[in-house]
């Protein structure tokens, strides 16, 4: 089974998985790799490992070779090429100036074969830039790209030094853009104001999105802010702040008392008041006036005609039978 190498081919870029053929490499060491532009120079950022099994029933994709190890000559080359990008960078820049195109240069790469020189550049629209690319032909015998980018590959090309001080992601470790939205920001209780969410690009900070599910996920049992809740004995409270990391919440009880409680607590808060049932009373206890008066009246009733009786059968006797 092959073995395959991570190469980076600029700083910040993205990396591409290479066959290592019969080479035994290591992070840090600088190759020739095929591509599809021709040769180019790049360097072992992951070393080797082996390639993974395709699903079955699937072909393995085929991977470019590297050609070779990089030699002292290959070396001096590419440093003739950045020296050729900056000159082609300032030509291009005094062709832009001298046919008034409305468009911003941001960067000039040369491949390392010198087959083929690629101009990034950023603008507001379509623009007409045959003239441009007559006048760098002459000037350099080789290809010409013009190739259009948005702000945020600028930035990327580019680099610099974000709001926290840092070298900007995507010029460092970040390889692809996601979509970024306000609502990440809102989700994690940032402040919407534009310059303090917006990157070197003007767009929205790529790191929005490192957090976002793990504030959503935290988020679910905890209540929204300004929800009102009914407490358990009957009281009103309102959601008037949230610590998420701590899965804690404030409420104002009453309008007047603020409370900082967990899910725990807050589950206590909801919860009904249970009020102590009394046992049920037996036959005749706790019983009222009226309901042992006529308690006593159906005794009196029933044990009546019995009395009676008893006073007919001695009336009968008279005195002879004494």
């Amino acid at each position: 089974m092959g073995k395959m190498v991570g190469i980076r081919f600029a700083r910040g870029s993205k990396i591409y998985d290479f066959d290592a053929g019969h080479f035994v490499l290591k992070p840090g060491d600088v190759v020739i790799v095929e591509t599809e532009n021709g040769l180019a120079l790049g360097e072992v950022v992951r070393g080797p490992r082996p390639q993974p099994e395709p699903p079955e029933g699937a072909e393995r994709p085929p991977l470019k070779q590297v050609y070779r190890l990089a030699t002292a000559e290959d070396l001096e080359q590419q440093e003739q090429n950045l020296a050729l990008e900056k000159e082609a960078y300032n030509h291009c820049q005094e062709r832009i100036a001298a046919r008034k195109l409305d468009m911003n240069l941001v960067k000039v790469e040369c491949l390392f074969d010198r087959s083929k020189m690629i101009f990034f550049f950023t603008a507001e629209g379509r623009l007409d830039f045959r003239e441009l690319v007559r006048d760098l032909v002459a000037r350099f015998r080789t290809r010409v790209e013009m190739r259009q980018i948005g702000v945020r590959h600028e930035a990327k090309l580019l680099g610099g030094l974000g709001s926290c001080g840092r070298e900007i992601c995507c010029a460092t470790f970040l390889k692809d853009f996601e979509p970024v939205s306000v609502k990440m920001a809102k989700e994690q209780n940032l402040s919407l104001n534009p310059t303090k969410i917006s990157g070197l690009c003007g767009r929205l900070m790529c790191c929005l999105t490192y957090e976002f599910e793990t504030y959503r996920s935290l988020k679910k049992d905890l209540p929204k802010l300004g929800k009102r809740l009914t407490l358990g004995d009957g009281g009103e409270a309102r959601v008037i702040r949230q610590n998420v990391l701590e899965q804690q919440v404030t409420l104002l009880v009453g309008g007047e008392n603020e409370v900082t409680v967990g899910p725990l607590e807050l589950a206590k808060l909801l919860a009904p008041v249970q009020t102590q049932v009394p046992p049920a009373p037996g036959p005749g206890a706790n019983a009222g006036p009226e309901e042992a008066s006529q308690s006593q009246n159906e005794g009196d009733e029933r044990g009546g005609p019995l009395r009676r009786r008893g006073r007919r059968r001695r009336s009968r006797k008279g005195p002879d039978s004494e």
